[in-house]
């Protein structure tokens, strides 16, 4: 019986992908620092931070699979970031070693490449990194680790920069970023399922009309197949917001308001 455990379980990705991902024979085993509400019987609770390599460990062992969306969600203090999400990826991804887990997919972000300019989309799979905050070092520190353990102990390690996962777009550049929960669910099973993967990077969006941000080729190539489209909100999502101007900064770059310098260093407590 497959087992697969998902860190950050009690957050939002992590509460949408559970009923998602659930199959006949399949165990999700669910970690967080928070509660995880309401387990079923197939699943599996453990209370537990991505930065204790024992308990990772333990919670790792017999696990098929890892995905791994636990972390501070946003921008921080660079503390605070460095200790969850950047030695919390290294103590998964050590953990699944350790245990010989074959396969962990990482929840990376668009803030990794957040200041790819416009003049650069759709952003190329595995383009280079160009993080908007110490949020998105954390998201390419990541992937970096990823492609170390796939590289040098063989482990299949899925990087997916999420762009906009929300149950629906929160306003006008979410019509172009948005991943629904559906997609979410349809984008985490083919990288669970995709044959001998090794390492790959790709983008994590929806079928968006507006779309063309980022390219979804090597999602693709994973067996993703978009269904969903944020045109659906459109009317009621400009009737709050307005139509998007041409030069509204937050369409500069891909990270939008991450780029802005409310988020300078500086302005972190």
């Amino acid at each position: 019986m497959p087992t697969i455990l998902i860190t950050g379980a009690a957050g939002g990705i992590g509460t949408m992908l559970r009923s998602r991902l659930a199959r006949p024979g399949r165990v999700l085993r669910l970690l967080d620092v928070a509660p995880v509400d309401s387990p079923g019987q197939s699943e599996e609770v453990v209370t537990a931070s991505v930065t204790d390599l024992a308990a990772m460990t333990a919670a790792c062992d017999g696990a098929d699979a890892v995905i791994h969306l636990g972390g501070v969600p946003s921008e921080g203090p660079w503390a605070r970031i460095i200790d969850v999400n950047i030695n919390g990826t290294y103590v998964v991804f050590e953990a699944a070693r350790r245990t010989g887990v074959p396969r962990v997919i990482y929840a990376s972000s668009n803030h990794a490449v957040g200041f790819s300019p416009r003049e650069s989309f759709p952003v190329p799979d595995y383009a280079y990194p160009a993080p908007d905050t110490y949020y998105g070092v954390s998201k390419a520190a990541g992937e970096a680790t990823a492609a170390l353990y796939a590289r040098r102990y063989g482990m299949d390690a899925i990087c997916i920069r999420i762009l906009s996962c929300f149950e629906r777009p929160r306003n006008t550049r979410m019509l172009s970023t948005w991943l629904s929960p559906d997609d979410a669910g349809r984008l985490f099973e083919a990288c669970l399922t995709t044959p001998k993967p090794g390492f790959r990077l790709a983008y994590g969006v929806s079928a968006n009309t507006r779309g063309g941000f980022v390219s979804l080729a090597e999602a693709e190539a994973l067996g993703y197949q978009p269904r969903d489209d944020a045109e659906v909100y459109a009317a009621e999502v400009i009737a709050v917001h307005g139509e998007p101007a041409p030069d509204d900064p937050a369409l500069r770059y891909l990270g939008g308001e991450f780029t802005f310098p409310a988020l300078d260093a500086d302005n972190l407590s």
